[in-house]
């Protein structure tokens, strides 16, 4: 499952991290691969991210096997395949590759049944490296903020994926929108929600995931919200998220 938005500041690492945990939590195997060059996923599972000797950099540039990459987090049934800074130069070495949209699909297809779940978290633009993380996933996972500008860029995000499927990936699906960032407070966020349920139906879980000051101090601790805080509102609701994510899967 590829978690992707090309607007910035949406809480798309944030899920990655918090909803990879919750499905390790429930037993599933879990790895999150980093595809973001700032390696926020890894560093807010505690991976130290500067002078790794081997990164996603390498399983894309050099065709490092994934396992050779993959470290255990703290969280058990939780595994990170890290990011380093030298990914923001794959994007321009990819260019000149030979079939270089289908590289992460093959390092993960050799690891794939070693999981329960893969999930990708892409970097917030359309380069190189999130085509890559669209041609090797079978659903997109969309994170949207209950804010004013929320569907702002959906439409053209939409249409990459339809691209991606066309010409890269027939299996791909839009499959999952999650509202984040949810303000009780405000008439707005509600309304955001019920016009997102509106456009998108089924595909928008039940659950929503609050504005949370737990949420955004966790990653400088480098946990998942369920071990930094694991009763606070934002666990709750991922945990949540995730039993519904997978009933969905499992259906």
């Amino acid at each position: 499952m590829a978690v992707a938005n090309q607007k910035g500041g949406v809480g798309k690492t944030t899920t990655t991290v918090n909803l990879g945990a919750s499905l390790a939590e429930l037993g599933l195997r879990t790895l999150l691969i980093d595809l973001d060059p700032q390696g926020n996923a890894s560093t807010g599972l505690g991976i130290e991210n500067r002078g790794l000797e081997l990164s996603m950099y390498h399983v894309l540039m050099h065709e490092e096997p994934l396992d050779n990459v993959v470290e255990p987090t703290d969280v058990k049934n939780l595994f990170v395949a890290p990011a380093s800074l030298d990914l923001a130069g794959a994007e321009i070495e990819l260019v000149p590759a030979f079939s270089r949209e289908q590289r992460l699909k093959r390092a993960i297809d050799a690891v794939i049944d070693d999981y329960d779940y893969v999930l990708i978290d892409c970097p917030p633009s359309l380069g190189l490296l999130t085509v890559n993380g669209l041609s090797a996933a079978t659903e997109v996972l969309v994170p949207i903020q209950c804010e004013y500008y929320a569907l702002e860029g959906l439409g053209q995000l939409l249409r990459n994926v339809d691209l991606v499927k066309r010409n890269l990936n027939p299996t791909l699906e839009m499959s999952t929108i999650l509202c984040v960032m949810f303000d009780a407070r405000t008439k707005l966020a509600g309304q955001v929600v019920a016009e997102v349920r509106e456009h998108f139906g089924e595909k928008v879980l039940r659950s929503v995931i609050p504005r949370n000051v737990r949420l955004s101090e966790a990653p400088s601790f480098g946990q998942p919200i369920n071990t930094f805080d694991p009763m606070s509102r934002g666990a709750i609701a991922y945990r949540d998220a995730a039993k519904e994510v997978h009933a969905r899967v499992t259906s």
